[in-house]
């Protein structure tokens, strides 16, 4: 059984790991992963259809907790304890729940301190007692009546309210006054662990297409000497296509991974005459786990020649692979009364959409089926790409976009870099 500090408005964890409000996505599966032994049977609960409409939810059965994160920014928003029998917990190194002390009312006030009066929900049969950053649900199902309430009635402590013994049903860790009105909350410094993190990620363009990206970034600077004066850096850098290996290098710091192609599948939708000689030596990408975009060199210039951007949708095959890239790419529309209109696609764009903002219907997609080896099944099926303005956009069954590939000009070392930003 885990043994669980809780700590409201921040965090639920040990002196091993700790889940904090705010964390990655990637970070929260990582922990579980590392700590597979401990923490079995975890499930990831999410929306096929429509996965921004929904909490995307990691579920630890055996532990009776879910962690809920915000469906846009993959941002732990909610801690919740579902299942209190399943857990230690305590606060301020003192137990209030464990299997010699029961979760009461009168446990509550003695480890948590007096708050406001319950609120009740007639609805649900609960008592909610709120604190700052935490909420404790208590079930009245037990009770022979409903304990009379007036809410205009704010003398006295919470347990003045809820009748003696009630023992908690739910627990509840969130950041600000109001459960219902919570959000995620930015990134803890305690989360970067030397990483840079994109805010966002602007699409430059010139009159033909894509020309490079524009990307806020997100750091934890130290003071001179101390951790505790850790504070957010935020800073620009842009990368074109056409720069060195070395202007990347520069700009983005070095990749978590550094991967060189086997092979080019989609060569054989190439119409250059020489798409079936094995070239001598293979491109290379760079891969940016944590800003969500690769960038592809070609293997004899060493010079940026793609870029892929990550919207990592849960229920694609590369999912948690990378986190969400937030971008922006302008669209030249052309209509019939003006001349080229701008329209913007952002990482929550839907292909549907996007098409009818074209006016013109696109060229069959390409059917791209992605699997480990010749044995193995994709359980998500394949995903349908779209060429169009030097972009491939990967489209997922539900209509949202997987992943945005931009192509550089067709002559190599068309851009030249004349000042750094």
């Amino acid at each position: 059984m885990l043994d669980l500090e809780v700590v409201p408005e921040r965090s639920l964890g040990n002196e091993q790991w700790e889940f904090a409000l705010g964390m990655p996505l990637a970070q929260a599966v990582a922990i579980l992963q590392k700590h597979c032994r401990v923490i079995k049977n975890v499930q990831v609960l999410y929306s096929e259809q429509s996965p921004l409409s929904h909490d995307l939810i990691l579920n630890l059965t055996q532990d009776g907790i879910k962690l809920l994160f915000d469906a846009f920014n993959q941002r732990l928003k909610v801690i919740e304890v579902y299942d209190l029998t399943k857990v230690k917990l305590k606060y301020c190194g003192v137990h209030f729940n464990s299997q010699a002390i029961a979760p009461t009312i009168e446990q509550i006030d003695q480890s948590f301190g007096a708050t406001h009066p319950g609120v009740y929900n007639s609805a649900e049969q609960l008592f909610h007692l709120n604190f700052r950053g935490l909420s404790f649900s208590f079930q009245l199902d037990s009770w022979t009546e409903a304990p009379k309430y007036e809410p205009n009635f704010a003398h006295g402590l919470a347990s003045l309210q809820i009748p003696h013994g009630a023992t908690v049903k739910r627990m509840y860790i969130y950041s600000g006054n109001s459960l219902q009105d919570t959000k995620a909350p930015v990134m803890p410094l305690s989360c970067f662990l030397g990483n840079v993190y994109a805010e966002s990620v602007d699409v430059l363009r010139d009159g033909t297409g894509p020309s490079g990206l524009r990307l806020r970034l997100l750091a934890a600077g130290c003071g001179p000497g101390l951790l505790a004066d850790a504070k957010m850096r935020v800073f620009e850098r842009s990368v074109y296509f056409g720069d060195s290996c070395q202007d990347v290098l520069s700009m983005l710091g070095s990749p978590h991974k550094v991967f060189y192609k086997s092979e080019d599948k989609m060569k054989i939708h190439s119409p250059s005459p020489h798409k079936q000689v094995p070239s001598k030596c293979n491109d290379y990408f760079f891969n940016y786990f944590t800003l969500g975009v690769d960038i592809l060199f070609d293997a004899n210039t060493h010079k940026v020649k793609k870029f892929v951007l990550h919207t990592n949708y849960p229920g694609h095959y590369n999912f948690n692979i990378y986190h969400r890239c937030e971008f922006k790419i302008p669209l030249t529309i052309k209509r019939e009364n003006t001349d080229g209109q701008t329209e913007t696609c952002t990482t929550y764009s839907k292909w549907d959409n996007i098409q009818e903002l074209l006016g013109h219907p696109v060229e069959k997609p390409v059917v791209l089926h992605r699997s480990s080896s010749p044995n193995n099944t994709n359980p998500f099926g394949s995903t349908f790409c779209f060429g169009l303005q030097r972009m491939i956009f990967e489209v997922m069954q539900n209509n949202h976009i997987a992943s945005v590939t931009l192509y550089g000009p067709p002559r190599p070392g068309a851009h030249l870099r004349t000042e750094l930003p």
